[in-house]
């Protein structure tokens, strides 16, 4: 007599633990997309306000009336500009995917503006409960910094190395005498 296998219980219970194990892990990998979404929607929004607080500061010192009499005060700090240059952070944030919410000119001695902006387009649908329709928000600073030395003996204004001629009817540029960078709020 030739002997039978007898049927197992066991028979079939890997199929549901590999159905769980595969559910789990696809599971894992939405979650993780949705962060990873979340970040990048993040990062688009930190480039815009970046954009767009170098655009608000480079709009102050590009439009600063330099007259000859401002010249030692304003390299010394001791002039400060308050002038807006929030109409160019609306456009370069723009170009960037984002819209300004705030944009102030800096008011605790430097000269700068602070920026704020919220991303246009939302997270998205994710698995996460309560991310779809919710935007990036982000802020960055950005500060006109002398790249001149002036010394009233020589009449003589250095450059980053170079010296320029102060004649009052030829000023330089601002961009000459002055960088633009993003500072820590």
């Amino acid at each position: 007599m030739i002997a039978r296998p007898r049927p197992s219980r066991e028979q079939g219970q890997a199929s549901p633990l590999y159905i769980f194990v595969v559910a789990s892990l696809l599971f894992l990998a939405l979650a993780f997309f949705a962060v990873g979404q979340a970040g990048a929607t993040r990062n688009g929004a930190q480039s815009a306000a970046d954009a767009a607080a170098l655009a608000a500061a480079r709009e102050q010192r590009d439009s600063f009336d330099l007259t000859i009499d401002d010249l030692g005060d304003l390299l010394d700090g001791v002039l400060v500009p308050r002038l807006s240059g929030c109409a160019a952070s609306h456009q370069y944030a723009g170009r960037n995917g984002a819209n300004v919410v705030g944009c102030d000119p800096l008011s605790d001695g430097r000269w700068g503006s602070t920026v704020r902006v919220e991303s246009q387009k939302p997270v998205g649908d994710t698995i996460l409960p309560g991310t779809e329709g919710k935007t990036a928000t982000a802020t960055a600073t950005a500060i006109v910094v002398p790249r001149c030395g002036f010394d009233a003996a020589d009449e003589a204004l250095e450059c980053e190395g170079d010296d320029i001629d102060l004649d009052p009817a030829d000023l330089p540029d601002m961009s000459d005498l002055f960088d633009i960078r993003l500072a820590e709020d």
